[in-house]
């Protein structure tokens, strides 16, 4: 398993989006970053915050056409793409660590590709340090707050990137 080393020199960095338009826009900008083919993304939050809503949003911003599915039980749904592989995690149920090499997971994680996983603290002990964590909570019926952290070199680069186009509009 490729091992990052912790960058903890950016800072959060907080954005408000008022509707779901809002966060599809934010998944475009993400999308267009060439460094995110090959990142680890974690999304935190309570149920409801809208992580699945996220990912829905960056994989159709990726090309994945037709319907996207939540892996709440299936633990991970793989999309492949032309050039890029791509796995959403849901740990959500995720109980016994054995689960991990089980289902291959050390390979995926081993693998070139984009791997986006809700609930990663339920799998804390088996994953690697992610690259970019969005923390996505609920401000009302409509608007979130994401938080962005970085917490490799990759992700560093990740949120520079993003925080040079600015809050989407």
């Amino acid at each position: 398993m490729d091992v990052h080393a912790l960058i903890v020199k950016t800072p959060p960095w907080q954005l408000r989006w008022r509707d779901e338009s809002a966060t599809a826009a934010f998944a475009r900008q993400l999308a267009a970053l060439p460094a995110l083919a090959d990142a680890f993304v974690t999304l935190h939050g309570p149920l409801g915050a809208g992580k699945t809503t996220l990912v829905r949003h960056l994989l159709q911003a990726l090309g994945v056409q037709g319907r996207i599915k939540s892996p709440t039980y299936a633990v991970v749904e793989p999309y492949a793409l032309p050039g890029l592989d791509i796995w959403h995690f849901d740990f959500y149920r995720f109980n016994d660590p054995r689960e991990w090499e089980d289902a291959g997971f050390r390979d995926i994680f081993a693998s070139p590709g984009l791997k986006l996983a809700e609930w990663p603290d339920k799998a804390a002990a088996v994953l690697p340090p992610a690259d970019l964590a969005i923390a996505l909570h609920p401000e009302g019926e409509q608007a979130r707050v994401a938080t962005l952290q970085a917490h490799t070199s990759k992700g560093e680069g990740l949120l520079a990137a993003l925080m040079a186009l600015g809050q989407p509009q």
